[in-house]
């Protein structure tokens, strides 16, 4: 099968394409034809080794997160799947499995959910790494209720995107950091104000807005660049979500002084094992209406390293589906 994949860690030029061997699927996976993948952060940090404590690399290692196709074989035992069912979901590559960005991936029963009505493969794909980060942060991990008000960090990336819908459907209100470039768009998916991050002052803009500060902050960009302000961003019984795959992590004083003010900062990884039940969701939403992924753009497979090097600037709008299949 044609696949791309690298034999030694770096940036997105260690990719090429190899041809591997169709993966058998054993007990409790499914072998899912792959028509559509999505590129995501955690895609070209694999590359790079910088997620070497989650995931053990085999070369020639294939990665890819995401996925959207049709069940193509099952392993001994399986009944949730069928051959010919139209899925998305995502691979086993967190198990140091080859991933996504090949003709045929395998997938742990559990993380495939039927393909939403109504959306296109491409689509399907954008949802799953960046929709359960997006929906376990705010629920699961965040919380969020109606009347409460939330401010998403990085509102035009694939996390931030996803994010204020589903803020805006769960009753929130809804603040979201941005470029200026990106203003228009973040309102349009929902939020009710777009904060410039390179000219305003995020806190004094968070503040003019909830005098006590924000009931929830979703980190999207990571990075350091909200966390050491946590506490003046988030009231008092509040909580500041970081993604745990971002780099950097926050400080251990940035954390102690959140706390002091009583304020959790908490990974997005304690929700981890509702993965399978968000991607369920995450699925009911799609085929409602309420969710969509941003498609910024749809790149061939052979172009992979192209679409990682668009999303190691930080400032893609959206997210980059992969055409496999084509």
């Amino acid at each position: 099968m044609r696949a791309m994949a690298f034999c030694a860690f770096g940036g997105p030029e260690v990719l090429a394409p190899v041809a591997l061997p169709v993966p058998e699927p054993g007990p409790g996976h499914v072998r899912v034809a792959v028509n559509h993948a999505s590129a995501n952060p955690a895609d070209a940090k694999t590359c790079r080794g910088l997620l070497a404590r989650y995931i053990t690399c085999n070369f020639p290692f294939v990665p890819g997160f995401d996925l959207a196709g049709t069940v193509d074989a099952v392993g001994p035992g399986v009944t949730q799947w069928a051959v010919g069912d139209a899925v998305f979901g995502t691979s086993r590559v967190g198990q140091g499995a080859n991933g996504s960005f090949a003709q045929y991936t395998l997938a742990d029963v559990a993380m495939l959910a039927p393909l939403p009505a109504g959306i296109s493969s491409a689509q399907a794909a954008c949802l799953p790494t960046a929709g359960t980060t997006a929906l376990g942060g705010l629920t699961d991990v965040g919380r969020l209720c109606a009347g409460q008000t939330v401010l998403i960090n990085g509102g035009a990336g694939g996390v931030g995107s996803i994010a204020i819908q589903i803020a805006n459907h769960l009753g929130a209100r809804v603040l979201a950091t941005c470029s200026v470039h990106n203003i228009r768009h973040v309102m349009d998916l929902g939020a009710d104000l777009a904060i410039d991050y390179r000219t305003g002052d995020v806190v004094a803009a968070v503040r003019a807005q909830c005098s006590d500060g924000v009931d929830l902050v979703l980190d999207a960009v990571g990075q350091g660049t909200l966390s050491p302000q946590a506490d003046r961003l988030v009231r008092r019984g509040g909580a500041f979500v970081a993604i745990e795959t971002l780099i950097c992590e926050p400080d251990p004083a940035d954390v102690a002084r959140a706390g002091a003010a009583g304020v959790r900062v908490v990974s997005n990884m304690v929700a981890i094992d509702r993965l399978p039940d968000q991607l369920r969701r995450l699925g009911d939403l799609a085929a409602q209406g309420v969710v969509c992924a941003p498609v910024h753009a749809i790149i061939p497979l052979r172009d992979l390293g192209k679409a990682l090097r668009m999303i190691e600037t930080g400032h893609t709008r959206g997210k980059i589906a992969i055409s496999v299949a084509g």
